[in-house]
């Protein structure tokens, strides 16, 4: 059976700012990597946390059938999100408990549709850890941010 693993990250320089979004997807047989594959992109004037779920988006829209996959990320955020206040939030027509609009509804309903075709485990590691996959992951979101933060589109 191939494991297949995702490790997510997304990078901004100013918050907001120009930001990247970077992701290492990897599948296993048992201990051999047998495939992978980078992703990478930015966007000119975002936040760390568009990222992180643009990040997230990428990897689950990318697979082009159902999956089972675990999916990766240093972002509190995306974890706390999909796995605990997303169902409420949506309960509550997109409010927070506080009544608020939710912050990036956009990016979470686009995420919340992207899971729903997989079958996704959500794993949350500390950051900047030198865990091989994070740090990859954190490398391209970086590059993904580059091209911004000249000023230059990617071409």
């Amino acid at each position: 059976m191939t494991d297949i693993v995702a490790y997510t990250d997304g990078a901004c320089s100013g918050n907001p700012g120009p930001g990247g979004w970077g992701v290492r997807l990897e599948a296993w047989d048992g201990d051999a990597l047998v495939k992978e594959r980078e992703l990478k992109g930015g966007e000119a004037d975002t936040t760390n946390n568009r990222m992180e779920l643009r990040a997230a988006i990428a990897v689950l829209e990318v697979l082009e059938r159902p999956t089972e996959l675990r999916v990766v990320t240093d972002s509190a955020y995306v974890k706390g999100g999909i796995t605990s206040w997303l169902a409420g939030w949506k309960r509550n027509g997109w409010k927070t408990s506080t009544r608020k609009p939710v912050k990036n509804e956009d990016l979470w309903r686009r995420l919340d549709d992207a899971a729903a075709r997989h079958a996704v485990a959500w794993e949350w590691i500390k950051g900047h850890a030198g865990h091989p996959g994070n740090e990859r992951a954190d490398e391209l979101a970086r590059e993904g941010m580059k091209p911004f933060k000249t000023g230059r589109p990617a071409s």
